[in-house]
């Protein structure tokens, strides 16, 4: 895969891992002597073009709000109404704890080293390489690929969730439009059937995309780009002035769920917190990466309350009747319609920036196997399939909920609490690490991996349940 470095005006969302130059770029790490610095005081010379820490703040801020925060009050209502933010902050912690280790593995190895930057799979790869271990060492290249694998599942899955909160939140609006009003008091939204299935507003939204990810160069899709981040932010904020409003379900709510429902909470929460895939791209393009740590912790303080908050507002103000997305739940009246619109139009656009990571390993790998005249056409082909897929995985699983905590039981609990401890303990094994550290590590990886198979088998299950009931209706009714 390409390690070329994307310049500023080609790409500015830092969603991509693959933000690194060569390795034998003009950049150099301070140190030369062999000695890693300490974590707080790495510092890469000649970064006269970086961000700054605000910019960095921002991008990550918006690296980890997506889709994932309108799932969470269905989050707290599966684990708990006491349960479910202790356990969001507790799990906003941890993975902000796993992000400062990849950060500081690859710190470290950067300078060891003398490497410019490196991305999370080259982490893995360089880890695994300077290993005393000869097995670790002849399986470093798996160890990237590994990484490589689960970073395009996780990014393909973002894609597949937004096809199916299109669907939803545009068949609701078009199935209400004979009974949208100017009344926006009602706290509960109206169920209207008769449209079409949900399946098919997919399907409808594919050629739209496929046109999308035509554009390959993400410097033209900027003013759009802004354009649905305003759209986002503006609905963001009408649905917290609803939530405020409408809270009456605070003293009649489940304290704790059961197992099972816990576990669809551990994946749909470690889906919001899945931020990792923008940690090191972002942090390689610091003016000041010694900065990072300070502007990383402060970035998911914020985004763990903003995530407490909606979890907590959005189940108190719904109550049981919560759905898949707190948009579903929004009254019909022209104004919280438009938010669904607007915030629609801003998933739309994302739905690019998301995909840009994947294409970027993909595209390339097929590109290179074919004559010059059929290059474009090999590119345009790669990507039109890449969507084609997601878009028929949306339309085998249209349960939001389900989706997202199945990709966040599979691939976000990977790449963010189940590596990341692991990583650290190959890195420094030859330092002396403390047992305490090594137990602690061991621990969150187990913690992440017990995640994994629960949250994985419960998602399924529940699936399978679906499908079945699904199954049973249409049946009946046919009969």
């Amino acid at each position: 895969m390409s390690t070329r470095r994307l310049k500023n005006e080609d790409y500015n969302d830092y969603s991509s891992t693959e933000n690194s130059p060569d390795n034998d770029s003009l950049y150099s790490s301070t140190d030369i002597s062999g000695s890693p610095p300490a974590f707080g005081n790495y510092q890469r010379l000649n970064e006269k073009n970086g961000i700054n820490w605000p910019e960095a703040l921002i991008h990550l801020l918006k690296g980890n709000i997506g889709t994932g925060l309108l799932i969470l009050p269905l989050a707290v209502k599966n684990a708990g109404i006491v349960l479910g933010p202790i356990s969001m902050v507790v799990m906003g912690v941890v993975a902000v704890h796993c992000m400062q280790m990849l950060v500081k593995c690859s710190h470290y190895l950067c300078t060891k080293l003398h490497k410019p930057f490196l991305d999370y799979g080259t982490v893995v790869q360089c880890s695994l390489e300077e290993s005393s271990s000869l097995l670790l060492k002849k399986n470093s290249t798996f160890g990237r690929c590994f990484v490589e694998f689960f970073l395009i599942l996780t990014q393909l899955g973002f894609c597949c969730v937004y096809f199916v909160f299109l669907a939803d939140n545009i068949k609701q609006v078009v199935d209400a439009a004979n009974i949208t009003n100017n009344d926006c008091s009602q706290n509960i939204s109206t169920v209207v059937h008769g449209s079409m299935d949900s399946r098919l507003y997919i399907l409808s939204f594919l050629p739209f995309i496929i046109l999308l990810v035509f554009i390959q160069n993400l410097k033209y899709l900027t003013p759009l780009s802004m354009l649905a981040n305003l759209a986002m932010l503006v609905s963001l904020i009408l649905i917290f002035i609803h939530l405020f409003g409408h809270i009456s379900h605070s003293s009649d709510l489940p304290k704790v769920g059961d197992w099972k429902s816990f576990a669809m909470f551990f994946g749909t929460a470690i889906f919001a917190f899945e931020g990792i895939g923008v940690v090191l791209p972002l942090e390689n393009k610091m003016q000041k990466p010694h900065q990072f740590p300070a502007i990383l912790y402060s970035a998911i303080a914020i985004v763990t309350i903003l995530y407490v908050s909606t979890g907590v507002l959005g189940y108190t103000c719904f109550g049981e009747e919560i759905k898949g997305s707190v948009t579903l739940n929004l009254p019909p009246c022209w104004l919280y319609q438009s938010v669904k619109i607007l915030y629609s139009f801003g998933i739309f656009i994302t739905y690019a920036v998301q995909f840009f990571v994947a294409a970027e390993i993909l595209v390339p790998l097929a590109v290179i196997r074919v004559p010059e005249r059929w290059k474009l056409y090999v590119n345009l082909a790669v990507r039109a399939a890449l969507v084609i897929l997601t878009c028929l995985l949306a339309i085998l699983i249209p349960h939001l909920e389900i989706v997202i905590s199945l990709v966040g039981s599979v691939s976000s609990s990977t790449l963010a609490l189940i590596i990341p401890p692991l990583l650290e303990i190959v890195t420094f094994q030859s330092e002396g690490m403390s047992r305490w550290i090594i137990v602690k590590n061991i621990l969150i990886s187990m913690v992440g991996f017990l995640g994994f198979l629960m949250g994985t088998f419960v998602s399924v299950e529940q699936l399978l349940f679906k499908t079945i009931t699904v199954t049973n209706v249409t049946d009946f009714l046919q009969s």
